[in-house]
């Protein structure tokens, strides 16, 4: 009987110290692992990923620390995941053997929906075939939204995929990754490279890399009024190991739309145009295009030629000015179609695609994406 009582005695102990390990995990990690627990593949892709974001996370935090590298966001993100624990994660983007990346193409647009009083706002993003992730957010403090990222930027690519915990874990940092994105108020932006053009703003303010921006207009703006606000209160660093600076474009439900620059020989003052109440549409591609820098021929003190960034934008702006701004879904996909990558062997033999083709409705608060290796498929999401 003693026996008996004394194994008994022993298993409660077992089960108690399981029972309080659990707990401890689950107040230590418990909204991390509820939003592992959504991240699952899409359809049949094995490269497209969706996941709600449960999660805590804190901008303020950020912006308050000057965390503006992506070396140092991915820091950031482990730590404050690992509570300690000793969690490394690098990112996998590929740079030339200069450590730039020279092939970072993409073409982005706002033009008037067709079937509706709203907007339609198109995407491409150009880059190597890496892994894309749909984050849907819904922050205790801001608003919610749909944010794409690049995968490889924190640390997966076509040979490595969230399959396991510990590699599902690194995708927590696409809070802080997005490279375009909706939220509830029908804002939408969107980023695009530029060749040797870091911008490197050091007015005083607190400083914020290259994606953590556009998550904060994501959470905090509705208007685009309200997205040039917050960008004057912080100054924008792009991550300099990268060797690419960046421009945005930001564009509200309202149909206001804005191109935000960097003024590459006057100390990175932010330089803003906006697209005139005469148009229906907005466009840019990877040059710049403020008055101060624009030019129709390519120059590679202004953007990337390689990329052929000027050819890009002559055909999308004849498509949608001969539409008069003004298209349908479709027709937003087949402009993005007309110049997206498609196995495009690049000189040093590395092999560029669209990643993905996106077109936002900012009205409906959805997103339409065509991936690169399923180029004729739609996949639908939505707020």
């Amino acid at each position: 009987m003693k026996k008996h009582s004394r194994t008994r005695n022993i298993i409660l102990i077992i089960v108690g110290i399981i029972v309080i390990l659990a707990v401890a995990v689950w107040c230590l990690w418990g909204r991390e692992i509820r939003t592992i627990a959504t991240l699952h593949q899409v359809g049949d892709n094995p490269y497209l990923y969706v996941m709600e974001y449960k999660a805590d996370y804190d901008l303020d935090d950020v912006v308050s620390k000057d965390v503006d590298q992506n070396p140092e966001i991915l820091q950031y993100v482990i730590r404050k995941i690992g509570k300690g624990l000793p969690i490394k994660v690098k990112s996998s983007q590929v740079a030339d053997e200069k450590g730039e990346l020279r092939t970072f193409n993409c073409t982005s647009m706002q033009a008037k929906n067709a079937t509706g009083d709203g907007y339609l706002y198109g995407r491409n993003y150009d880059y190597f075939a890496n892994p894309t992730l749909v984050t849907l957010s819904h922050p205790a403090k801001g608003y919610a939204s749909l944010a794409v990222s690049d995968m490889s930027h924190f640390g997966f690519s076509l040979d490595v995929l969230p399959t396991k915990l510990l590699k599902k874990v690194m995708c927590l940092a696409s809070i802080y990754a997005p490279v375009d994105g909706i939220n509830e108020k029908g804002l939408c932006t969107s980023i695009m490279a530029l060749h040797h053009q870091a911008a490197n703003q050091q007015t005083g303010k607190h400083s914020v890399g290259t994606s953590v921006i556009m998550r904060l207009w994501l959470d905090r703006c509705a208007t685009v009024e309200e997205a040039l606000n917050l960008l004057s209160t912080v100054d924008i660093r792009h991550d300099s190991i990268v060797g690419s600076g960046y421009h945005y474009m930001v564009a509200d439900a309202k149909g206001h739309c804005a191109i935000v620059e960097f003024d590459k020989d006057d100390g990175w003052k932010t330089m803003v145009l906006h697209k005139p109440d005469s148009m229906n549409y907005h466009l840019v591609t990877n040059h710049l295009l403020s008055p101060k820098y624009r030019t129709d021929e390519p120059d590679s003190t202004v953007g990337n030629p390689g990329s052929k960034s000027w050819w890009r934008y002559a055909v999308a702006d004849e498509y949608l000015n001969g539409r008069d701004g003004v298209l349908t879904t479709a027709e937003m996909f087949e402009c993005l179609g007309l110049v997206h990558w498609e196995h495009l062997v690049l000189p040093n033999g590395k092999v560029e695609v669209t990643q993905y083709s996106n077109v936002y409705d900012q009205k409906a608060l959805t997103l339409d994406l065509r991936p690169w290796n399923q180029y004729d498929t739609v996949y639908h999401f939505s707020l």
